[in-house]
């Protein structure tokens, strides 16, 4: 997961853009960068695996000058892009994932065209985005031929001296929303970068939509498709931050009423102490107290918003890291006190069950239930970076030892009223070392967020998710993925602009 962020003002825009970029810090692990369009392009970024965003960019905003800039702090790859294009320069930020980056790539070098950007030694997708932009007829064109092209998801900004086109991919995976202050327009992946920079929602990007932002507002460069097919569900119970809305649904209230619904199911368990893990885990505890009656208290706590997020980094010494490093635990609070914590999600469970379970039974606790808000995540994401291993995965781990072998059909497991369901939770809750483990079920999750069901993508939960256009759904691919067929880029209609 990346954040992006862009804003055109009347006036200088580095600090806004400085302060609006790091509002996304909670998304990004790797990298940070910001791109400046004043008398010329001024463009920088930073590895931000071991450092804050604000102390790497501090100096560098405070040298930039332009009343036009993107901003973005990146999951993986190092961004924004710096193209000289044939429709003249530009800089672009992304966030998503692009599935079949290697048959892309490979199509334009087999043009001609050159990659100068690796990240972990593939393509860098922000680059593969640029070219493929580069190869329309003009910049609405080529964006629209590149989310045609595509299979994954994709939000981007793109600089260049109109101002700032802004676009979201043909089923809305990731969420990109204007606003407006007296004195500038922005567009944000994360709302709560609105309110201390002084900017009011105006509306959310639609998904195929293009829309240019520049000093005189918003205009419309091709209309969207008018709904969301398939949002992100885990931007509400995990990826986003408590302040942000998508699609005007507060990330907060999703949470407190995702644990009003765990709360709920938990009629046979009677406990003296609420909690939730720090960060995103509180908020569902907050829930789960107010729906039980149970004092909320905190057992576990984060030192500092220093050490990011324990599931993002690529290797798992570095996630152990954190995960050790970042909680510390209060003995007056746990000891002798049976415990509900309610937490995210549960991933690996690596975490969870060495630095977190274990320092509360180190510390005296009597019980510990454990409550996810969401149910056992059973694919590895196709959109976002996150699992990228079904190996990983804690439920596929508890099938395959209770099966003796790696099942490609696992719809009995995801029944959470079947017998193997439970099994599995068993052998979950008793590798983890806790008293009880009862997950959110699909149903109650949907109901906290709040949209229909079917505006939502919940593919790690269920593998449902729109059929590819080669026909193959997420299920057929999820076990072994193979680039699709080429395909030739189709005409599209002309663009339509219409003026906010």
């Amino acid at each position: 997961m990346s954040g992006i962020f862009g804003v055109v003002s009347k006036q200088d825009c580095a600090e806004t853009l400085f302060y609006g970029t790091d509002y996304h810090s909670h998304l990004g692990t790797e990298y940070g960068g910001m791109a400046i369009l004043g008398d010329g392009f001024a463009r920088q970024i930073h590895d931000v695996s071991q450092s804050q965003f604000k102390a790497k960019f501090y100096t560098d905003y405070r040298n930039m000058k332009g009343n036009k800039g993107i901003g973005v702090i990146s999951a993986s790859e190092e961004q924004p892009i710096y193209l000289n294009s044939k429709f003249g320069p530009f800089c672009i930020a992304t966030n998503g994932i692009i599935e079949n980056t290697e048959e892309l790539a490979a199509t334009l070098m087999e043009k001609g065209i050159s990659f100068s950007e690796v990240s972990k030694k593939t393509v860098n997708t922000t680059e593969l985005v640029a070219k493929l932009i580069n190869q329309g007829d003009d910049l609405v064109d080529g964006i629209g031929r590149m989310f045609r092209a595509i299979e994954g998801s994709c939000s981007l900004l793109l600089l260049n001296r109109a101002g700032i086109y802004a676009a979201r991919d043909r089923h809305g995976y990731t969420p990109l929303v204007v606003g407006k202050s007296d004195e500038a327009w922005a567009v944000t992946s994360e709302t709560c970068a609105f309110p201390n920079n002084g900017f009011d929602i105006v509306k959310n990007v639609e998904p195929g939509e293009i829309v240019l932002i520049n000093e005189d507002g918003i205009v419309q460069r091709r209309p969207g498709r008018g709904k969301v097919d398939q949002i992100c569900a885990f931007l509400w119970i995990y990826t986003g931050f408590p302040a942000s809305s998508y699609e005007g649904v507060n990330v907060e209230i999703v949470r407190e009423r995702c644990g009003r619904c765990l709360a709920r199911r938990d009629t046979d368990i009677n406990v003296d102490v609420v909690s939730g893990v720090p960060d995103s885990g509180l908020a569902h505890g907050l829930g789960y107290a107010m729906e039980s009656g149970k004092p909320f208290r905190r057992p576990l706590v984060k030192y500092t918003p220093g050490y990011g997020r324990s599931y993002t980094p690529p290797s798992q010494r570095t996630r152990d890291l954190i995960a050790r490093m970042k909680l510390i635990s209060i003995k007056e609070v746990i000891e002798g006190n049976s415990i509900v914590v309610c937490e995210d999600s549960i991933v690996r469970g690596t975490q969870l069950k060495n630095f977190t379970i274990k320092k509360l039974w180190d510390c005296g606790a009597t019980e510990i239930h454990v409550r996810p808000a969401c149910p056992p995540l059973m694919f590895p994401c196709r959109f976002n970076l996150s699992t990228r291993s079904i190996n990983e995965l804690a439920a596929r781990k508890a099938i395959r030892n209770l099966e003796g072998h790696d099942m490609q059909d696992v719809s009995e497991y995801m029944d959470h009223k079947n017998e193997k369901y439970e099994r599995m939770v068993e052998w979950i809750a008793k590798d983890l070392g806790v008293t009880t483990l009862r997950y959110q079920t699909v149903d109650d999750m949907v109901e906290a967020i709040g949209r229909p069901r079917d505006t939502l993508c919940l593919y790690c939960w269920t593998g449902e998710c729109p059929k590819s256009r080669s026909g193959r759904s997420a299920m057929d691919v999820t076990e072994v993925r193979k680039p699709a067929a080429k395909r030739r880029p189709e005409k599209h209609a002309a663009a339509q602009p219409g003026l906010w």
